[in-house]
């Protein structure tokens, strides 16, 4: 699944609300990948760019800056 960052609330993106580790599960739970697109260079929190680059070397959660990189995290096998 491909989602454009803009769909998504900006309180998933701050850690303390837990917003984004609860969806975040359902979609490793239910075994889909999920790549989400857009500029994420604005963030200045350490532990949101420490958790978009952990989830980058996953195999199931991408943040991404264009659907072409979305389409090629996806598709890995």
């Amino acid at each position: 699944m491909v989602i454009n960052k803009e769909a998504i609330t900006s309180d998933f993106f701050v850690l303390s609300t837990r917003i984004a580790g609860a969806i975040l599960q359902k979609f490793i739970t239910y075994q889909f990948k999920l790549a989400i697109v857009g500029d994420f260079s604005g963030y200045t929190s350490q532990p949101l760019k420490d958790f978009i680059s952990e989830s980058n070397r996953g195999r199931d959660i991408f943040f991404v800056s264009s659907e072409e990189d979305a389409i090629g995290k996806l598709s890995r096998v």
